[in-house]
Order: structure tokens, then C-alpha cells, then sequence
């Protein structure tokens, strides 16, 4: 940088700095403002032409009253000149005042472009350093547009200087992340990345910024970049503090580097390359192994650096999730901190550990610290510690520990702060369900989070409860005493007597026959929390009170009189007013059998994601994982790569209802007999005009979807019959084929008779290409005349995503990988459901097998789980799948969960497989 000269000084706006500073009022400072902004506009509408230090000065001195939170709204022109001067000094402060007061839609920003490309065209470095600052400090569309190309050629430049080259890298960043439309690195790409190999530190440093940025968009653009990076770090991580003197930061070679190459490498999977993953691999075992060594210096700013690269690597080890004995070796090293001094650290350590536990490989070793991580939950003076603490219990949770980790949670809720005590209850609730070793652990399990945090309690933890309750016939009793019980207590929750007026009112008959617990015990019971119950709790229990009636008939006279009072049929509240009347009524005139029958007991709740689950994962933070994830997580571990690696086969794309058809063909699997039901067979009794626009209109008819279900798992059989007709498909799919009238599909049809005599079967040829993933199916028309009457039927076509199918075979290593790979919330979709049909192995494996995608064995670790894999193929993309399918023979359920690289596809086949089990 040039040296300041000694008239450089300003000494007028030094003047006028101090003069402000000694102004004892906001008056005195506005007089003195406004006696200056006088003087500096008279100077610049006066005749006489001012000096380039002049111009400067009073630039600098309207900056400083910009700053001190004043309008500028001159001067302006004044320093777009400045930017043309020769001095350093005036282009400067020319370029600091457009930098803060200039916005992007001023009249000179046509100018003020002029100026920046002369500069940047100049080759001289410090001009062009301080235009790329300016265009990264605005940032603006408009200098996007006008620099974005201009820019990348500078920085890869084999003239440029380094220090250019710095700026230009991170000006380059700037504009990508505010107008990434107009950043087309192109031709660019590769020598951008090279500059991972420059020999100026400071030069990789800001390149690895533009670079991380741009790979988190285009990963395959930028994937040369890994083999680099990993060759930078390892010449980092090996060198001595003496080797990279002027960037060792306390005895920590380059840390902002090392942090910034391992960030990168978190957007990529593992090397591919052998050599390159050996090298990583020892890269990161040399960075666990410096952290065992004893300092080399008592500062805190040596154990910063040395502990940000240590966390930056084991947070590549948790992306890699392949490295049994780094993942292993990262929780022992994040176990040290746990009970660490510093209290920052212990909150890191808790987070990637929280983190570490969702791997199959580190899963045991996280549990190892279970006693550490209750002792911080209940003794950590932070509160933020505190959660996370509570977030690792909860990550760490399976069915060994899971009673003991519950029991800690619930005994940490009475004293837990506000801030965290519904995501705390959530967590419990949530656990023990999923850990339930028998369900009457589960009901008093909840009933003591009602007592503990009640008021915490949403309405979604009672309202599984009860799902929970009435889906199990085991649990039914027991559940009943519980609550009767816990209702004895003299001060009641308000969500325990929503509980137990619920449980009571469907099944307080189990427990009558003990007299502690008679119906008019139980009535009186709920009946004395009434009236301290808020309306929707009274509408419950007076719902109650009526089942109280059909299973109890002697408390009917009891429960009438409460009905009959006039707190009750006259409430000021019109839905309880409105329930008192009709219980009163239809207790009064009903008859025994119709009381039984309206009243009867409430069917078992359709199978489904847990609310409760659904709300957790709305909670930010590392705590907000949902168990399933988990419990896959720790099984399985890995990521899915979606998109899937494989092409599509280079064979010829033909997919029609059949195979070249002959003549005699039976394609439709109709025999030549009438239809039952018709006219004898003669010429003209049964005309039938199939995919025929000729003759009228036919009014639209609803879409027939009966079959459509049968075919997702089979391609051959009758899709639709009544007593004109009757429709079969025999269909064969190869490669990416579909069919439809929608964009997402191309249909090619073969023409055919438009009469058919009755009693005789035509076939319709379709090829059907599919262009894009689609969810609706394509619907087929026919139209036709019987009897002089023109029918009209419409009928859903059995043409499903996942008949596209490529399978993919692949090793157990391979799939968990992939699974992990596929990360993304919205990339996995999941359904909990009963069994809607026999659980015999090979009816499933038949079906999984009719799915279309692979059906792998000795996968999973779990042998009564399937997994498949496969590669769905369409025109324009492939969509890599995973599936699961974990079947609960006991409690006759199914967990499906489904990770694909596009989320509709993830959803779209979540719903129709869940219809096949």
C-alpha cells in the first residue's frame, strides 16, 4: 500500500471529530452538524473548483455524519470523482463512501461500474483490491451483471497477484450467494479448483471459501476438488509449526485453513480412490492423535485452534460414518470433554455426540458415557448444556437402557427449566413408547409425566395414550385401575382427568367388580374434578358420564339427576348446554339395544405416525431427530446418494400391455364366451366402440379405481368385469417405459376395430414412455353402446411409478452407505400400519418381487426385516430407492420407510405399498 503523505492528514475533519466529541448536548451536536453540512454544500456549488484533498476531506467528513446516524443526501457525485483519481488516498475514500451510502438502485451506479472496470482493467493491484472490494461490499445485481464474468478471469489469471487474486475469490463468493443465476463458472471450474494447489496460503484460503460454496450446489462440477483437498490437508497436518511460519497461529499450523479443507470434504462421500481415502484416513487418525498430546502452550487461543480442527474432523468422521475405529476413537476423544472445565467445550462434545449415536459403529460407545451425560443433565449450571445433555439421552436410548433413561428424564423434569420441559416431555413420551417392554410400564410411565408436567403435557401425549389404550386389549384393565388410582390424588391435573374420564367411560367395567372401584364410586370420582375442569375437559367427562349409563345401568338415575340440573341443560355454554340435553334425551327414550349400539365401545384407532413424533420433529436442534431415524440410524448408519450411479441400459425402450401379440392371443385373458348376463350372441348384439371419438358424448362417468391396488405388485389379471364386460391387462415393462395422456407421460396406441360383436375380445396395443416421476395414474375411456344406450366407463390404469424399476443388487456395505447418503428430511418417507393381510414370509417376498426393484438377502441385521434396492428410470432422470419393510408378527404391524433422491417419488410409493401388506 502506497505511504500516506503528510498532507494526508485531514486535519479540518480531525477539527470537527473533536469538536463534536466536546459538544455537551444532542443540540449543540445537531447545530454543529448542520453548521458544517452548510459549509461542505456551499464548497461544492461554489465557483471556484476544489483540489482532489479537499474533495476527500469533505467526502470523509459527510461519511462521519452519515455514520453518527444522519441523512446525506449530497455529496454523492462528488465522490463517484474521487474514484477516477490517481492518488490512492481520494480512491479510497471514494470507494468507502459508495461502499456504505450508495444503494443499488442510484442513478450513478452506471457510473460508478465505469469506474471499477477502468480500475480493473488498470493491472494496478491496489486499484483493483479496492474496486473488488467495493463490488463485494454493495454486492448488488447490477454489478453482478456487469463483473460476473469479468471477475473469474482475473482470479484465475496466471499474471494476477496474489493479493488480487485473494479479493477476487471472495468478491466472486459474494456475488455467487446474491445472484448465483448469474455466476456461470463453466470454463472456469477447473482451474478454479487448481487453486487449491497455489502456493500463497492466503490465495487457497479464499479460494477454498468460493469453492465450499459452489460444491454445495453443484457437487459434481466441483468433485475434482476432493483428491486436492485431501492432498493440502495431509501437507498441513504432517508439517511442523516451523514449516508454515507466517500462517501457524500458536503453534497450530494454518487452523483456518485445516477447518476450511475439512468442511469441504463434508460435502462429498469417501474417496472413491483408494489412495486418496488412505491418505484422509491418516490425515484424520493424525488429528485425533495430536489432540492426546499435551499442550504446546497455556493460552486459550492454542487449545482453540487445536480444538476447532479436532471438531471440524470429527465432524468429516461422523459424515464419512464408514470408519469403525475413527468413529470409535472420536466418541472416546469426545468423552475427555465431556467433563472438561470449559463449559463450551462440554456443550460441543455433548452435540457431536448426540450426533455420533445415530451410527451403528459408535452407537455402544456413546452408551459407555451414559452416567457421565446424567450427571451434566442434572449438576450443569447452563441450561443450554443442560438440553443437550437431554438431546444425547434421547439419541443414545435403546431397549437396554431405555428404563433407566427414562426414569432419569422424568426425575429431571420436576426441576427442569420452563424453556425445555415440552421438548422434554415429548422426548419421554416418545421413548417410551418406542421401548415399551410391556405397555403397563408404558401407561404409568405417561400418567407420571401428567403429574410431574402436566401443564407441559400437549394434547397430543394423552391423546396417544389412549390410542395406545384402546388398541390393546392387554393393557385395558390395567390402564383402568391406573388411572382410578391416580384420580384419588387431591389435586388433579386437568389432562389426568381428560385421561381418566376417557378410560373410565370405555372401560371402567373391567375394574367394577372390585367395590373400592364400583361405578358409583368411579362416577363420583370423575364427577368431583367437574367443576374444576375448563369447558372441553366438562364435554368429555359428560360423554363419559353417558357410556357410564349403557355399561352401568344402575348409575342411570344418578347420572340423569346431574344431566336433568340446570348447571347443566341451561349452561351458559352451548356445546356442554346441547351435550346434557341429547345424553338426557337419548338415555330417557333409547332402548337397552340402541343405547348398546350408539354407545358401543370406540373401535381400535387406525396405525400411524405418532403424533407426538411428528410434533418433535417441528423442534429445531440436534435433539429433534425422530426415533425411527435413530433406531435405523443406529442399526444401519450411512447416507443414500440418490441419484444413483447407475445408467440406463442402453437396450431398446419398448413397454407395451404385451409382448409382440399374435392373432390368436388371449391378451386380455377374456375367453371367447358372452359375457354373463348377455344378449345371445349375434351380429349387432353387443357392440362395443373402444377408444373411438366417433358418435355422441357420453356423460363423464366417476373413475373406477376398484382393481387398481391388485396391480401395483403384479402385472397380469382381470382389471375390471360386470355383466357387459370385462377388461384384463397382461403387461410387461422394460427399462424406463410408462404410460398417459399427462405431461409426465408418452402414449402411443395401435388402432382397432371400433365393433366388437358380444362374445368376442379385441386387444389395444399401448406403448408408454415415461418422461418424468408422476404420482396419478392415466385413466383409460371406453365408450360404447349396449341396448341402444350409450355407457361410459372410466377406469384407473395399474400404471405405477414403480413399475419403472431397474433392480440393483448390492452388498450389505454398500446399501448402509447409501441409506446415509440419503439424508435429507424431506428424502424419506415413512408409514407405521396393521397388517391387512396374512404375514406369511414368502407372500411377502412375492410381492417385494413384484414391486419391480431388487430384493436383497442377508442385508439386513435384522433377518425378519427385507430390504430391496433399485433404480427407477425415466426419460429425463433415475431416481435411486431404498426400501425397508420391518414386519411385527406379534403385534400384526409393518414399519415402512422409503429413501429415494426425490421426495415425491419417497412418498408416492410409501402410499402405495402401504396398501399391499
Amino acid at each position: 500500500m502506497p505511504a500516506v503523505s503528510k498532507g494526508d492528514g485531514m486535519r479540518g475533519l480531525a477539527v470537527f471529530i473533536s469538536d463534536i466529541r466536546n459538544c455537551k448536548s444532542k443540540e449543540a451536536e445537531i447545530k454543529r452538524i448542520n453548521k458544517e453540512l452548510a459549509n461542505i454544500r456551499s464548497k461544492f456549488k461554489g465557483d471556484k473548483a476544489l483540489d482532489g484533498y479537499s474533495k476527500k476531506k469533505y467526502v470523509c467528513k459527510l461519511l462521519f455524519i452519515f455514520l453518527l446516524g444522519h441523512d446525506i443526501d449530497f455529496g454523492h457525485m462528488e465522490a463517484v470523482n474521487l474514484l477516477s483519481s490517481n492518488k490512492y488516498t481520494e480512491k479510497q475514500i471514494g470507494y468507502l463512501f459508495i461502499s456504505v451510502l450508495v444503494n443499488s438502485n442510484s442513478e450513478l451506479i452506471r457510473l460508478i461500474n465505469n469506474a471499477i472496470k477502468n480500475d480493473l482493467s488498470s493491472r494496478n493491484p491496489t486499484f483493483m483490491c479496492l474496486a473488488l472490494h467495493c463490488i463485494a461490499n454493495v454486492g448488488s445485481r447490477e454489478m453482478a451483471e456487469a463483473f460476473a464474468s469479468e471477475i473469474p478471469r482475473i482470479l484465475v489469471a496466471g499474471d494476477t497477484m496474489d493479493s488480487v487474486k485473494q479479493s477476487a475469490a471472495l468478491c466472486l463468493l459474494r456475488l455467487y450467494k446474491t445472484s448465483p443465476d448469474l455466476v456461470l463458472m463453466g470454463e472456469w471450474t477447473s482451474r478454479v479448483v487448481h487453486l487449491l494447489n497455489d502456493q500463497h496460503m492466503g490465495v487457497v484460503t479464499a479460494a477454498i471459501s468460493l469453492i465450499t460454496c459452489l460444491s454445495q450446489k453443484n457437487p459434481d462440477e466441483f468433485k475434482t476438488c476432493v483428491s486436492l483437498a485431501v492432498s493440502r490437508l495431509s501437507r498441513i497436518v504432517s508439517s511442523a509449526s516451523t514449516d508454515l511460519q507466517d500462517y501457524t497461529y500458536y503453534f497450530v499450523p494454518a487452523p483456518w485453513l485445516s477447518c476450511k479443507l475439512l468442511r469441504l470434504l463434508q460435502c462429498y462421500p469417501p474417496p472413491e480412490d483408494g489412495a486418496v481415502k488412505g491418505r484422509l484416513v491418516e490425515c484424520l487418525e493424525t488429528i485425533l492423535n495430536k489432540a492426546q498430546e499435551p499442550p504446546k502452550s497455556k493460552k486459550v487461543q492454542h487449545s482453540n485452534a487445536k480444538n476447532a480442527i479436532l471438531f471440524e474432523a470429527i465432524s468429516l468422521i461422523i459424515h464419512y460414518d464408514s470408519e469403525p475405529n475413527l468413529l470409535v476413537r472420536a466418541c472416546n476423544q469426545l468423552g475427555q470433554f465431556l467433563q472438561h472445565r470449559e463449559t463450551n467445550l462440554r456443550y460441543l462434545a455433548l452435540e457431536s455426540m448426540c450426533t455420533l449415536a445415530s451410527s451403528e459403529f459408535s452407537h455402544e460407545a456413546v452408551k459407555t458415557h451414559i452416567e457421565t451425560v446424567i450427571n451434566a443433565l442434572k449438576t450443569e449450571r447452563d441450561v443450554s448444556v443442560r438440553q443437550r445433555a437431554a438431546d444425547l439421552l434421547y439419541a443414545m436410548c435403546d431397549r437396554s437402557n431405555a428404563k433407566q433413561i427414562v426414569a432419569e428424564m422424568l426425575s429431571y423434569l420436576e426441576t427442569a427449566d420452563y424453556s425445555i420441559r415440552e421438548e422434554m416431555v415429548l422426548k419421554v413420551a416418545i421413548l417410551a413408547e418406542k421401548y415399551a417392554v410391556d405397555y403397563s410400564w408404558y401407561v404409568d410411565t405417561i400418567l407420571n409425566l401428567i403429574r410431574i408436567a402436566g401443564d407441559y403435557v400437549s394434547e397430543e401425549v394423552w391423546y396417544r395414550v389412549i390410542q395406545i389404550v384402546i388398541n390393546r386389549d392387554d393393557v385395558q384393565g390395567y390402564a383402568a385401575k391406573t388411572v382410578f388410582e391416580a384420580l384419588q390424588a387431591p389435586a388433579c391435573h386437568e389432562n389426568m382427568v381428560k385421561v381418566g374420564g376417557y378410560i373410565l367411560g370405555e372401560f371402567g367395567n373391567l375394574i367394577a367388580g372390585d367395590p373400592r372401584s364400583s361405578p358409583l364410586v368411579q362416577f363420583n370420582l370423575l364427577h368431583s374434578k367437574f367443576h374444576l375442569c375448563s369447558v372441553p375437559t366438562r364435554a368429555l367427562l359428560l360423554s363419559a358420564y353417558i357410556k357410564f349409563i349403557n355399561l352401568f345401568p344402575e348409575t342411570k338415575a344418578t347420572i340423569q339427576e346431574v344431566l336433568r340440573c340446570d348447571s347443566q341443560i341451561r349452561n351458559s355454554d352451548v356445546e356442554l348446554q346441547q351435550r346434557a340435553v341429547e345424553y338426557l334425551k337419548l338415555s330417557s327414550i333409547a332402548s337397552t339395544d340402541v343405547l348398546a349400539t350408539v354407545l358401543e365401545e370406540m373401535p381400535p384407532f387406525p396405525e400411524r405416525e405418532s403424533s407426538i413424533l411428528a410434533k418433535l420433529k417441528k423442534k429445531k436442534g440436534p435433539g429433534a431427530v425422530s426415533v425411527t431415524e435413530l433406531e435405523d440410524s443406529k442399526r444401519e448408519g450411512g447416507e443414500l446418494n440418490g441419484g444413483g450411479d447407475r445408467g440406463p441400459d442402453t437396450s431398446a425402450m419398448a413397454a407395451s400391455n404385451a409382448s409382440t401379440p399374435s392373432p390368436s392371443a388371449d391378451l386380455l385373458g377374456i375367453r371367447s364366451v358372452a359375457p354373463i348376463g348377455a344378449a345371445p350372441t349375434s351380429a349387432g348384439s353387443l357392440l362395443v366402440d373402444v377408444f373411438s371419438e366417433a358418435g355422441p358424448t357420453a356423460a363423464s362417468s366417476a373413475v373406477n379405481d376398484d382393481g387398481f391396488l391388485r396391480f401395483v405388485c403384479k402385472n397380469n389379471g382381470v382389471l375390471f368385469e360386470n355383466q357387459l364386460l370385462q377388461i384384463g391387462i397382461k403387461s410387461e415393462y422394460r427399462q424406463n417405459l410408462v404410460l398417459d395422456n399427462q405431461p409426465q407421460l408418452n402414449v402411443q396406441t395401435k388402432p382397432v376395430e371400433p365393433l366388437v360383436e358380444g362374445g368376442a375380445q379385441i386387444q389395444q396395443v399401448l406403448n408408454i414412455e415415461c418422461l418424468t416421476d408422476f404420482s396419478d395414474a392415466p385413466l383409460l375411456n371406453i365408450k360404447f353402446r349396449y341396448g341402444g344406450a350409450l355407457q361410459n366407463l372410466t377406469l384407473k390404469l395399474p400404471v405405477t411409478i414403480n413399475k419403472f424399476f431397474q433392480p440393483t443388487e448390492m452388498s450389505s456395505h454398500d446399501f448402509f452407505q447409501r441409506w446415509k447418503q440419503l439424508s435429507q428430511p424431506q428424502q424419506e418417507a415413512q408409514k407405521i400400519f396393521k397388517a391387512n393381510h396374512s404375514m406369511d414370509t414368502e407372500v411377502l417376498k412375492a410381492k417385494l418381487l413384484g414391486l419391480g426393484s431388487a430384493l436383497l438377502d442377508n442385508v439386513d441385521p435384522n433377518p425378519e426385516n427385507y430390504v430391496c434396492a433399485g433404480v427407477i428410470q425415466t426419460k429425463g432422470q433415475q431416481v435411486g430407492c431404498l426400501l425397508r419393510l420391518e414386519p411385527n408378527a406379534q403385534a400384526q404391524m409393518y414399519r415402512l420407510t422409503l429413501r429415494c433422491s426425490k421426495d415425491s417419488v419417497s412418498r408416492r410409493l410409501c402410499e402405495l405399498l402401504a396398501e399391499q401388506f
